[in-house]
């Protein structure tokens, strides 16, 4: 009978890869945002650091600087998460804004050669 199994130090790390496989099945090619590639890519960060921790021999694994590394990786890796995801938010409200600001300037160019069009066009009533 066929089985599955999912390896994990914590509870939320098997539910993470529990889900991350139960989404595989659901949708087989997938298009992502710029930002779920950032997560996706920290979680895979995430998941090599454990591998990299439970292949250290035991008592590297069990010494206090071995777990400290191990932690500031989890740390170093979150906070550039946050750090590429911030960038990707401010650069996408920055686009946003200008793309406002263009549009709103189209606008007021369409308006100012309306009244100058209009203008053109009662100066040759007036000359008739």
């Amino acid at each position: 009978m066929p089985t599955l199994s999912f390896d994990g130090e914590t509870h939320a790390e098997i539910v993470r890869k529990v889900r991350r496989w139960l989404v595989s099945l659901d949708q087989p090619e997938e298009v992502i945002t710029n930002v779920e590639a950032v997560e996706r890519a920290s979680e895979i960060t995430k998941d090599a650091l454990t591998v990299i921790a439970q292949a250290a021999p035991a008592p590297v694994r069990s010494s206090e600087l071995f777990k400290a590394l191990t932690r500031m990786g989890y740390e170093a890796n979150d906070m550039t998460k946050k750090a590429v995801i911030s960038t990707l938010d401010n650069s996408a409200d920055l686009q946003d804004g200008v793309v406002k600001r263009l549009n709103g300037a189209g606008r007021a160019a369409v308006y100012e050669m309306n009244v100058a069009v209009a203008k053109q066009i009662l100066r040759a009533m007036r000359s008739r």
